[in-house]
């Protein structure tokens, strides 16, 4: 297994609380770049702006990825843009809200 693939194994470990989903799952994870040093960039979103678990969710991302003895230096970017919807969310993520 790869770095890359690490990385989105240990981010399959946090959950949005309210959903009890995954944040891979959810479509939250926009994109993983990983660098030849081993330094982790990681582009995501939450379902809204104003998700009140908004430090609990993107600590919880940072917190699995630097877990990963592999890693470097550990980013997270909050994007807005474009805005999460239902449509970003994986197979998986869709049969756990029973669709």
């Amino acid at each position: 297994m790869n770095l890359h693939e690490k990385v989105l194994e240990a981010l399959k470990s946090v959950y949005d609380p309210e959903l009890n989903i995954n944040v891979v799952d959810l479509g939250l994870i926009y994109n993983v770049e990983v660098t030849e040093s081993a330094d982790v960039t990681i582009t995501m979103t939450l379902t809204t702006p104003g998700c009140p678990l908004h430090d609990s969710i993107t600590s919880g991302v940072r917190y699995s990825v630097e877990g990963i003895e592999e890693t470097n230096k550990v980013e997270v970017n909050l994007v807005w843009v474009p805005a999460w919807s239902p449509e970003k969310m994986t197979p998986e993520g869709l049969k756990l809200l029973g669709r």
